[in-house]
């Protein structure tokens, strides 16, 4: 096996991990959203970040609510070019909760890890809710907030 091969089998057992007790089954698919936000974080991509989004889909930035795909791309572009350049997200799954055949929760932990470092601190651990929508076949984010976690 190439080098590229190998590298490439390797990423995708890392990844297939992260989906815990959902990697089957419509809570399997609800999943990718939030884990392709996460892998258009670690791109520091604001573009692909924000067309996980449906067009006014919301995002709870700190202070900050975002209420369309283009405020999301522009605040992400502002972030990564900024204090969030090189960072990545840890989100680990804790619950998916089907609504309706097209509406979900997903609720993870985790948090951002700046560049440079390369696990999470106990203090920047957050709770994420992401609420995903079916679109045309594709399981796209609604809203996304996060709170820290304390205690």
């Amino acid at each position: 096996m190439s080098n590229d091969a190998a590298a490439l089998v390797a990423g995708a057992k890392e990844w297939a991990t992260l989906y815990g007790d959902y990697s089957n089954g419509e809570e399997g698919a609800v999943l990718t959203a939030p884990l392709r936000f996460r892998a258009a974080w670690a791109a520091n991509d604001p573009g692909a970040l924000a067309d996980m989004f449906v067009e006014n889909g919301s995002f709870l930035a700190g202070d900050r609510q975002l209420m369309n795909r283009e405020e999301i791309r522009s605040y992400m572009a502002e972030a990564f070019a900024g204090g969030l350049k090189g960072s990545s997200l840890v989100t680990d799954v804790r619950e998916i909760r089907m609504l309706t055949d097209s509406v979900a929760i997903a609720i993870t932990d985790g948090g951002i890890i700046p560049d440079g470092q390369e696990s999470l601190g106990d203090a920047d651990r957050v709770r994420m809710m992401w609420v995903a929508v079916k679109q045309n076949g594709d399981w796209r984010l609604a809203s996304y907030q996060s709170s820290p976690v304390t205690g």
